[in-house]
């Protein structure tokens, strides 16, 4: 399946299973630039089901717009879960959304280390049911093959498979 083709599969899924819920989705995206943001939003009606994107490619701006800690960016790297999941938690924290993806990692081409080499990418999934009780979240860390624009690519459909499969089985809880 063409990659674009796929990408908009898995954004009526998303979407679908987020409206079912009567769910709204925010993003946080560091390495896809608004790329998940871009993908769900070409599913017509898509306006009843999320809320807002934030792109945060640099770490002042992951600190600024979602509270980054930045002890998270200089213990763990930008690319890592914990910054993965801080980036998650805030962009609940600023939008009007109960659920939220974060993606942060190394497209390429460089930029990478033999510990994070290229197409290392981190991802947090949260979810906010229930204001009156914490998010629940979940990380993961892959690694892409191929140049910049397949590793982005790999890591949007990843950011939408990973809710999915997250709003499927209930791994998200009820918290």
């Amino acid at each position: 399946m063409d990659p674009g083709a796929q990408l908009l599969v898995l954004a009526r899924d998303l979407g679908a299973r987020l409206a079912a819920e009567g769910l709204v989705l925010t993003t946080a995206e560091s390495c896809t630039a608004g790329g998940v943001s871009y993908a769900v939003t070409q599913v017509p009606g898509s306006s009843a089901w999320f809320d807002r994107g934030f792109v945060v490619y640099s770490n002042e701006a992951k600190q600024r717009m979602l509270g980054v800690a930045q002890a998270y960016l200089r213990d763990y790297g930008a690319v890592s879960e914990p910054v993965a999941r801080a980036m998650a938690l805030g962009a609940l924290a600023q939008s009007h959304a109960h659920a939220a993806v974060a993606v942060t990692g190394i497209a390429g081409p460089e930029g990478g280390s033999p510990e994070k080499p290229v197409g290392t990418v981190c991802f947090a999934w949260a979810l906010r049911r229930d204001p009156a009780l914490p998010p629940w979240a979940r990380t993961a860390t892959r690694r892409f093959d191929g140049d910049r624009a397949a590793v982005r690519t790999q890591s949007i459909a990843e950011a939408m498979a990973g809710l999915i499969d997250c709003l499927r089985s209930g791994c998200l809880g009820t918290g």
